[in-house]
């Protein structure tokens, strides 16, 4: 069965935090034949982010907060990447070639758009006006996490906080992380937001003024339902800690 673009929990949560999980799934619909790579390559961190999903509906649970999870494999189209991006259909994702995605005439990229892309973000789009109609809070919380090895260098840290312009919200979670004894947290690590290159924080909240973020959690630290459960306590007590976003 095709899943929906787009799948929303608790639209109504009265959180002031709204979460994305923008590669929730690694699902690629049957004609494009796995996009030509083997079944292996299907359920590694190129085709979607390992234990994100999970996080994310358990931290949407715990801060009564909504939650859009994507319905496609970031292989067919990145849904935190600007359409016409380069990553956005990607040909190559961590030294995998990507075959079906080679050469893509210009109505297959903007039939990917026009299924899962837009639908994604149209969703989001329209909760974040109905609270500002409102006069309510929001803040945009992407919920990600990323490889403990990344072409064969190790990386330290346990989970990163990746900012742009809310750098005080940004680092007060940083703050509110690290200071947990032995907890390794990345300020703008393992990666940096860049409005060329990124999607949900620059549109989302930069754009409208609003409190953004992703959280970044390393994938070896959510392989387990114990360990999905443990880190989504340890967020939502962080979220909590710094109190409300900006109004």
């Amino acid at each position: 069965m095709t899943p929906a673009p787009v799948t929303v929990v608790n639209e109504s949560g009265g959180s002031p935090f709204v979460l994305l999980c923008e590669h929730a799934s690694n699902w690629i619909p049957p004609a494009l034949a796995g996009l030509g790579l083997p079944p292996a390559d299907l359920v590694r961190h190129i085709a979607w982010d390992i234990g994100a999903a999970g996080l994310a509906r358990d931290l949407s649970r715990r801060l009564d907060a909504p939650l859009f999870l994507g319905g496609c494999s970031r292989l067919v189209i990145d849904l935190n990447r600007p359409p016409g991006a380069p990553t956005s259909i990607p040909v190559i994702s961590e030294a995998t070639a990507i075959p079906g995605n080679g050469d893509l005439p210009p109505a297959e990229r903007a039939r990917r758009e026009a299924d899962w892309f837009h639908p994604f973000h149209d969703r989001v789009a329209a909760l974040l006006d109905q609270r500002r109609a409102a006069g309510r809070p929001a803040a945009v919380i992407g919920v990600h996490s990323f490889t403990p090895v990344f072409l064969g260098v190790a990386r330290p840290w346990h989970a990163g906080i990746l900012h742009a312009r809310a750098e005080g919200f940004g680092r007060a979670l940083v703050a509110r992380l690290a200071a947990e004894p032995g907890l390794v947290v990345g300020d703008n690590e393992p990666y940096r937001i860049e409005p060329e290159h990124d999607y949900t924080v620059p549109v989302h909240g930069d754009a409208r003024g609003l409190d953004a973020v992703l959280l970044e959690v390393r994938q070896d630290l959510l392989a387990t339902q114990a360990g999905i459960e443990a880190w989504a306590a340890r967020l939502a007590a962080a979220l909590a800690g710094i109190g409300g976003p900006r109004p």
